[in-house]
């Protein structure tokens, strides 16, 4: 019997100078919308596999990568096929904002984070925006609080 092992990936959710996040609807996730990103190819890093992902899928270039959160889909319905992954998630900066989609992208927006979980999102990005939003929230917090002492 042959084994399987769980798949390395890298996706990350992308801001642009004006604070929207770019989302994405893709061939891989039955209908609903994501972020890009994609296997880690061998010896690659994870930071090297998300910048490389950003560039084949949409065209970006991305700065400031910072890691945000694992999560670990298993044989979920929402994929287009059985698969187990592992997906390190990653919070970006990009400059540019104009999209090159490869064939694996239906459609793109550039949307507030808040504006994001109203579309049909898959549940690994909306947990992924929710994230992004409290920290966020527990940043502006900090300030406050730093601005009162």
């Amino acid at each position: 019997m042959e084994k399987h092992f769980p798949l390395t990936t890298v996706g990350a959710l992308a801001v642009n100078s004006h604070g929207q996040v770019l989302i994405v609807k893709t061939t891989k996730w039955r209908g609903t919308w994501g972020v890009p990103g994609g296997k880690v190819e061998w010896g690659e890093t994870l930071e090297a596999a998300v910048k490389r992902e950003f560039r084949e899928e949409v065209g970006l270039e991305l700065t400031d990568v910072r890691f945000g959160l694992l999560q670990e889909a298993v044989l979920d319905s929402q994929f287009v096929r059985e698969a187990h992954f592992i997906m390190v998630n990653y919070y970006a900066f990009s400059k540019g904002e104009t999209i090159t989609p490869n064939e694996e992208i239906e459609e793109w927006a550039w949307v507030t984070p808040q504006r994001a979980t109203e579309y049909p999102l898959n549940t690994y990005t909306h947990v992924l925006i929710l994230d992004y939003l409290q920290k966020q929230i527990d940043k502006l917090y900090h300030n406050k609080v730093q601005e009162q002492c």
